[in-house]
């Protein structure tokens, strides 16, 4: 398996634990916080977006990616559930979740940038989404925090 397929595959599985992390951590904030709801579904829609984008690098280079997860990435879709369970789902608990999971996808993708042998096109759409994913990472911090504030 090439490098890049490797590193798509293992970027994408990210991508989609974070989009269902948002999706579930939307749902769970929607009626005390909607405008933490409303930034949680844009970030799961942007998680969306990469995705698609790094299986379309992927099918130019003729790699084809499983789109159903590893039973890795099933244990790491619920990157909310621990969470959500200790937490009895308030939006503290939730916010301190979703930059746990952030601060995963961070060093993922920073992982991803050092391997040497990654294709030029690839290394341009991942350092790209890396700094769209550590802009969400601050923000969530930045709304944990405001949130702490005001409990």
């Amino acid at each position: 398996m090439s490098t890049d397929k490797k590193v798509t595959a293992s970027l994408m599985t990210t991508l989609e634990n974070g989009k269902e992390g948002f999706e579930k951590a939307a749902g769970l904030v929607e009626s005390n916080d909607p405008a933490i709801a409303a930034s949680f579904r844009r970030m799961a829609e942007q998680r969306s977006g990469f995705y698609d984008e790094l299986q379309h690098i992927a099918k130019q280079y003729g790699d084809e990616l499983e789109e159903s997860g590893s039973v890795t990435a099933a244990l790491h879709r619920g990157w909310m559930s621990l969470k959500d369970a200790a937490s009895g789902s308030d939006s503290t608990g939730v916010l301190e979740a979703a930059e746990q999971g952030e601060a995963h996808a961070v060093k993922e993708y920073a992982d991803a940038l050092e391997m040497p042998e990654l294709s030029a096109d690839l290394r341009t759409a991942i350092a790209r989404q890396h700094t769209a994913i550590k802009a969400s990472h601050d923000e969530v911090r930045a709304m944990r925090e405001s949130h702490a504030v005001k409990s």
